[in-house]
């Protein structure tokens, strides 16, 4: 078995850049495993950091390009020495994934945690960014991050309160969502303060919803989730949407009139903000 920590241990990570590294040699296998790595894939490793699931993805993909931000993990990334391993020093929310290469991608990425929804909307645009250059190279990402935020980004409107949000419908409207499994704290170093989870996110080459203006939608739910505690109505109306339309619409849709908008599930917004869209209904 290869001693992750006693390697990790030689590298002195930097708070600062949230590194953590991936240690445990059974969930390296299962990002492997998952992410179904075959001679024809070119992957994109985002935050390979000293390079354990780095030097596993050489031996299976075609090409495997690793975007770095820390000069000195570069430094350790070389030693790799591997013919199809491309090493990029950029920060990857500055990358353009369509210049990287021709070919379609998988994305594999340990990734900080307090920059985890920034990369997920660069990965994917925004809702209403329907020809992001991105989303379109990318057919999978298999992410690290906090358990809390694999929440948010699987949860429906029957989920605990506060995990379906702004994060879910963004990740669900591109993308089918699913936990691959939870990983403990123990199974990296430094040791983070938070579980984990490995996410799944298969992305698709349409968006869930046919709408007819998806800048709209996009409004409607930022809208929708402004203030946490109010009713879907009032935050509506306190966000500039005419107060006797967004009446009329809760009333057409059946809804409770003092429901809140996490417990409307994608479709049902879909539906809000076209009404709200129409002069009359």
């Amino acid at each position: 078995m290869v001693d992750y920590l006693q390697r990790a241990k030689f590298f002195r990570t930097k708070k600062r850049l949230g590194q953590n590294f991936l240690i445990n040699g059974e969930v390296i296998s299962d990002i492997l495993d998952y992410a179904n790595i075959s001679k024809d894939d070119t992957v994109l490793e985002i935050g390979p950091g000293v390079g354990f699931v780095t030097e596993q993805l050489v031996k299976y993909a075609k090409k495997v390009i690793a975007v770095e931000l820390d000069e000195e993990a570069i430094k350790e990334l070389e030693k790799l020495d591997a013919d199809n391993l491309e090493i990029i020093h950029s920060d990857i929310l500055k990358t353009d994934l369509s210049e990287l290469t021709d070919e379609k991608i998988k994305v594999v990425a340990n990734i900080p945690y307090y920059i985890t929804s920034p990369i997920i909307a660069h990965l994917l645009g925004e809702i209403d960014d329907l020809d992001n250059k991105n989303r379109k190279k990318i057919t999978d990402i298999i992410l690290m991050v906090q358990e809390e935020v694999a929440r948010r980004i699987v949860a429906t409107p029957k989920s605990a309160s506060k995990q379906y949000g702004l994060l879910t419908i963004l990740s669900q409207f591109w993308a089918d969502c699913s936990i691959i499994r939870l990983v403990g704290r123990k199974s990296f170093y430094p040791a983070p303060k938070v579980n984990s989870a490995l996410v799944s996110l298969k992305v698709n080459v349409e968006p869930r919803l046919k709408l007819t203006d998806y800048a709209h939608f996009r409004k409607t739910i930022k809208s929708a989730f402004s203030q946490r505690r109010k009713t879907l109505k009032n935050c509506l109306v306190n966000s500039g949407f005419d107060k006797t339309k967004v009446t009329k619409a809760i009333l057409k849709m059946n809804l409770d009139e003092n429901i809140r908008g996490e417990k409307l599930t994608i479709e049902e917004f879909g539906t809000l903000s076209e009404l709200l869209l129409k002069n009359e209904f």
